[in-house]
Order: structure tokens, then sequence, then C-alpha cells
């Protein structure tokens, strides 16, 4: 597999997916090798439960920030000579992450003569509201466009970005495949034997913090629920290139007092903020799956998801959580007014997800899922237990 990020190394929910479904096929068998980028908080060639994680210095050249698609291209290089470090071991499927490992994918897939799967985590097409500005979106939509070509099957998390993927791209629905994302809910449930705490009235949120996931909407929800909810506050977990808007935004409109924009928060300190907090909200204008939604659910936070993309896939008519149209902040108020002042529909919800999440969304499940994909990538033909044990 190949992905841009990678834990440590966290900057949506790539890693999240790469990293479950990379552990889940060792545990069913197979034998898993990672390819990422370097971070200085690992080293570059390690074992971690079974997947062996090789990860690019991709320092040189120097290249402007402002040009990812030209740094990117240039890391790929890098990329494809973590190849070389493998020996003789060569795997079955090469699996690229998303657009910004595109070449290194095709490469390294027709180095090994083995097919290339691509999973299309989201579009620069969708990011911009179905449409494809001009310069550095319409390249990263050209080359998305290319990866989906390349691929012998593609991959999509939600039904709803399939269908952003087979118009968008132009490609026969049968080379298309839905494969969810998925949680493991020992590591955002509480601590055996955790003392429970009451849940008090926090909203908490995290992600990237760009326009399109909504944050403003939810700053807003929540500032007129000053004198609604008693107590209520809202902490926004996450880095982004949106951050100094929304803080504008925030002490513009008086909100300082109530919203926190905590920026980065470790994954512990996040997992117990969720434990405590009496709302978790994903309130995204485009979501092509929403993994948070999974990880709040995950940790016992009543939820509330805006309607859009993949995250009403997840939600909608399964009593696992609330929903409310995107952008409106005076039905998102009323969602989370809704959590706080009512005990039994908070239980409800709770319950409700726990058994969504064990019945659809283990990560075991997904690999499940995912190996199928590879067998028909590595012989349209063959029977599923023809695949030989690597990925």
């Amino acid at each position: 597999m190949l992905s841009w990020e990678y834990p440590p190394l966290v900057v949506g929910g790539i890693a999240a997916h790469v990293d479950g479904l990379a552990r889940a096929m060792v545990r069913s068998g197979h034998e898993v090798v990672v390819l990422s980028l370097h971070t200085p908080d690992a080293p570059d060639d390690t074992v971690v439960e079974g997947v062996r994680i090789l990860r690019a210095r991709i320092d040189l050249p120097w290249l402007p920030d402002d040009n990812l698609v030209a740094r990117m291209a240039s890391a790929n290089h890098q990329i494809t000579q973590l190849a070389g470090q493998l020996g003789r071991w060569q795997p079955d499927v090469v699996h690229a992450h998303d657009w910004l490992v595109a070449w290194a994918g095709d490469t390294i897939a027709r180095l090994w003569n083995a097919p290339l799967v691509a999973t299309v985590h989201a579009t620069e097409r969708g990011r911009h509201g179905g449409h494809v500005p001009a310069g550095m979106p319409a390249a990263i939509n050209s080359i998305e466009w290319w990866l989906t070509y390349q691929a012998s099957q593609v991959i999509c998390c939600s039904k709803f970005m399939i269908r952003e993927v087979v118009d968008g791209f132009e490609l026969p629905i049968d080379k298309v495949h839905l494969v969810p994302n998925g949680v493991d809910l020992a590591v955002w449930a509480s601590p055996v034997g955790a003392k429970q705490v009451p849940r008090g009235p926090l909203v908490l949120a995290w992600g990237r913090v760009q326009y399109e996931k909504g944050f403003q909407v939810l700053a807003r929800a929540v500032g007129s629920l000053r004198h609604r909810v008693p107590g209520i506050r809202l902490v926004v977990a996450g880095r982004g290139s949106y951050l100094p808007e929304l803080q504008s935004q925030i002490d513009v409109e008086g909100l300082s007092d109530l919203v926190q924009l905590a920026g980065f928060v470790p994954d512990d300190d996040l997992r117990d903020m969720l434990h405590h907090a009496g709302c978790a909200v994903i309130p995204s204008l485009y979501e092509p799956f929403g993994i948070v939604a999974l990880e709040a659910m995950a940790a016992g936070a009543p939820t509330v998801v805006a309607r859009t993309g993949g995250l009403a896939e997840i939600v909608d008519g399964t009593g696992a959580g609330l929903l409310f149209e995107p952008g409106n902040h005076h039905e998102l108020a009323d969602r989370i007014e809704e959590i706080f002042t009512t005990p039994k529909l908070a239980a409800a919800l709770q319950t409700t997800a726990a058994t969504l999440l064990a019945e659809h969304y283990t990560w075991d499940a997904i690999a499940a899922t995912t190996i199928g994909v590879y067998t028909t990538a590595f012989s349209p033909n063959a029977d599923a237990a023809t695949l030989k044990d690597h990925a």
C-alpha cells in the first residue's frame, strides 16, 4: 500500500484508513508493506503489529511550498525508491491511496507486473462543489482522473463517492467498488474499569480546519444556544488553512467565551475529550465518508452529522445519530439542544450506534471486502482462495 500519510504522520482520514486496513489484513494472514513519507516521530523502516512501514525522505530537491503538485510529484520518486529496500519480496497487488501517490503506485505496479488498485478518498471536483477551478485544482483533477484510468480496480468509501467518481471520470461502473471506512472499536472505547463521568454540555468537533468542513456553521449554532443550553461550550480540535478566518468569525460574533480552537490535540487527549463530551458534531459541507463520525460513535458520544455525502449514508435511517441540512446553523442548534435536553434520546443514540459499528464498520470486515477487490484485480476469473497471502 502507498499512502502519503501513515501514523504517527496524520493529516486527515487517509492515515486512519490505511492503518486500520493494513493491520486487519495482517490479522487475516496477509503480508502488508506500507510505503509512506518520513516523519521525525517514527523510524524510516519499522514493523508495527506485523505491518512493515517504509518511509521516504522527500526534503530534496527543494520546491516551493505553494506548488503541491510539483512537491508530491518529486516526492513520488523517493517513494518509488523504497521498493528497492524490499529485496526479492514482491506483492501480488499494489494499492495506491489517493492522487498524492499516483505516480509511485503506477510505476511500482509496472515494475513488479502487479495490478494497481486505487482508492479515491475524495476528489478535487467534490471539494469545489462540482466544479474544477483553473490552476492547482484542475491539475489535481487531471491526476485523479489519470490514476483511476491506470488502476485495474477503483475503490470508493461511499455510494456518494462512487457517483462522483463514475460521473466525473467517466468510468465503467463495474470497475468501481464500495468499501467503507472502518473504526477500531477498542481504541476509541472508554478504558476498561474507567470511572464513568457524567457527560457535560461540551460539544466536540475535530478534523482539518478547512471551509468545507463546516466548523463556521457549528460555531454559529453553538452561539445561538448560549441562553438555551446553560454552560454549553464548543471545542474544535485540528489545524488547517481556514483557522484564521474561523477565529476571526468567533471574535466578531462574540463567541470567544463559548468556542475554543484547540489546534492539534493528541489522539489520547482527543479520545478523553470524547468520553466527556455530551455531543459530537460533524458539520461538513462536503464529506466523501466521514470517518470522524465512526470515531465519535465508537467513543460513545451522541453524534450529530450533516446530511451530506457519506455522512448521510452512515446515519440516515439507522437511529445512530441525528442529521441536519448542511450549512443550516438553526437546524443544527435544534439537534444539539435535543441531545442535551433529552437524556433518553442521547442514550438511545449511543446504544444504536454501538450496534451499527459492530455489525458493519469493523476493520476486519473492511479488510475482507478489500481482499475481494484485490482478487478481482489479481485475476478477474480467479476464485478468492487463489489469491496469494500478500497485499
